[in-house]
This record gives C-alpha cells, structure tokens and sequence, in this order.
C-alpha cells in the first residue's frame, strides 16, 4: 500500500472510528474544586499561627528598639522621660520640661513609633508599676488591644519566672566575699 492510500484512508475515515472528545462532567469539576478548597484551607490554617507569632516577634523587637532609645536618652539626660513627655521625649525636644535638658539632648534618639503590631499605642511609665519606681515599664496590650490581660507584651517579659511573675534581683541575697 503506498503513503498516498493511507493517508487517503486516514482522511476519509468515518466518524465513527474517531475516538470521542469527552469534557469533564459537572461532579468532576466539582471534586476538583472540592479539593483545592480543602488544600487551600490547610495552608491558611497552618499559616495564621505564624502570622500570630510574627507580629508578637515584630512587638518584642520594637520593644528592644525603643528600650535602647530610652537608654541612650537617659545617658545624655541622666533620666528617663517622665510620663508626660512619653515616648515623644525620643524624637522631639520640644517636648522636654525642663530647658536645661534641651541642651543636653542629643536625638532624636528613635524615628517616630506610635503603634504596635496590631495598631494599639505604646504604654509607657515612668516610674514604673510592674517592676519598681527604678524602672520603666513599655507595654503593647497585645492582640486583643487591652492592657491587664495574659497577651500583653512588656519589656519586662524576659523577667518573667515559670509562675509568670517577673522576677527582680536582690543585691542583698548575694553571698559577696
């Protein structure tokens, strides 16, 4: 049989002989569909909780952040910023009570923070309540945006013993030589 014939045959062939097209049926795409839900479900359930700990990771080193901030002001001022002038003291002057200590800022010492990870201002104190007058106390109320509940970030937390109360150090339980 030469190429000429069969390729003649090829064309000519009856529809009956061609294999059918046949699309997806309606409970098919719908399995389908079903299934990507359900992986696509699995990835966001598995991805909140790192979403939860990245912002409680972001609110601890905004903490280290401005803690340092407030550290270099009290080494050029030899205070920490009183209450009134807040966290403002970090990256405005003007806010400072005292003229003397004009002279003595070397800021800013911060660009500007107002608010943490989930849009709560900062807390400050000085003199602090959770640790002693001595300190300060930073707060971010957390995730459910309220200050006094367990979600509460401070920059005290690293103090915190097992029982959850912050731990001080006493220099009078120390055996010195």
């Amino acid at each position: 049989m030469s190429v000429t014939t069969c390729l003649h045959r090829t064309r000519h062939d009856s529809p009956s002989r061609r294999p059918a097209r046949r699309g997806l049926t309606l409970i098919e795409i719908l399995i389908v569909i079903a299934i990507l839900l359900a992986l696509g479900g699995l990835v966001v359930m598995n991805l909140i909780p790192t979403r939860e700990q990245a912002d409680v990771d972001l609110t601890v080193a905004q903490i280290d952040r401005i803690s340092s901030a407030l550290d270099r002001f009290r080494l050029d001022l030899r205070r920490y910023p009183s209450e009134e002038e807040g966290l403002t003291a970090l990256w405005n002057r003007e806010v400072l009570e005292d003229e003397r200590d004009m002279d003595r800022w070397r800021g800013p010492y911060l660009d500007v923070v107002r608010e943490d990870a989930w849009g709560s201002e900062w807390i400050y104190r000085y003199p602090g309540e959770l640790r002693g007058e001595a300190y300060y106390d930073l707060i971010s109320p957390g995730p459910d945006r309220e200050e006094g509940t367990d979600d509460d970030i401070t920059n005290h937390d690293r103090l915190r013993g097992e029982d959850g109360e912050i731990e001080t150090f006493d220099f009078d339980d120390m055996d010195m030589p």
